[in-house]
């Protein structure tokens, strides 16, 4: 593909998502390439929603395929909170240390090894002439009671993966983008450009 617009500000997600397309994307752009790039408003209920809505209108205002991602931590013993409300989960401008702090507080009475929790991706993939695809991968792992780590970004730091013994934050990219939530979803978008690049070839 010689050209995406990935639909976030993110540079943790543009860092990630850009290391994951390389060789199959000749140019990755964002939406922190465009001062006037609209603002989505995510007011879907369900990942799927969300993502959809973000790279509809991405590829409309830009012209390109565009890839979006909606993602975020569901904690079993708060019934899957903060799930949708994760980037804002403390508020509607609140951050990562703002959010990370209302998470320790909710978990602070939930016992260690109750406190499952998992990180869920869903990417969509749209095109300027109508075309819709969705992806999704999923981690699961612990919530600890401090954070751990200096890498990553939003609630890395608190989530102990399973199969691991450091935190998403102590990982290093290589291992991040070999288990991550996004890097199952963004590798099964990869699986379906592969085969879709194939079959162009061919014809």
């Amino acid at each position: 593909m010689k050209e995406l617009i990935v639909a976030t500000r993110n540079r943790g997600k543009i860092h990630e998502i850009t290391a994951l397309l390389a060789g199959l994307v000749d140019q990755v752009s964002s939406a922190a390439d465009f001062a006037d790039f609209p603002e989505t408003i995510e007011d879907g209920v369900t990942f799927e929603d969300n993502a959809l809505k973000k790279a509809r209108e991405a590829a409309r205002f830009t012209g390109l395929p565009a890839l979006a991602d909606d993602s975020g931590l569901a904690v079993d013993a708060l019934d899957g909170c903060p799930g949708v409300f994760s980037a804002r989960f403390a508020g509607e401008h609140a951050g990562d240390a703002a959010n990370n702090a209302l998470l320790l507080e909710k978990c602070h009475n939930i016992p260690e090894g109750q406190r499952q929790a998992a990180f869920v991706c869903v990417v969509a993939f749209v095109t300027p002439d109508g075309e819709e695809q969705l992806f999704t991968g999923r981690i699961s792992g612990q919530i600890l009671s401090s954070a751990r780590g200096e890498g990553g970004f939003g609630y890395d730091p608190l989530f102990l993966v399973d199969g691991f013994d450091r935190s998403m934050a102590e990982l290093t990219l290589a291992e991040k983008n070999g288990v991550s939530h996004r890097a199952q979803a963004i590798g099964k978008f990869l699986e379906y450009l592969r085969a879709t690049e194939l079959v162009k070839n061919v014809v």
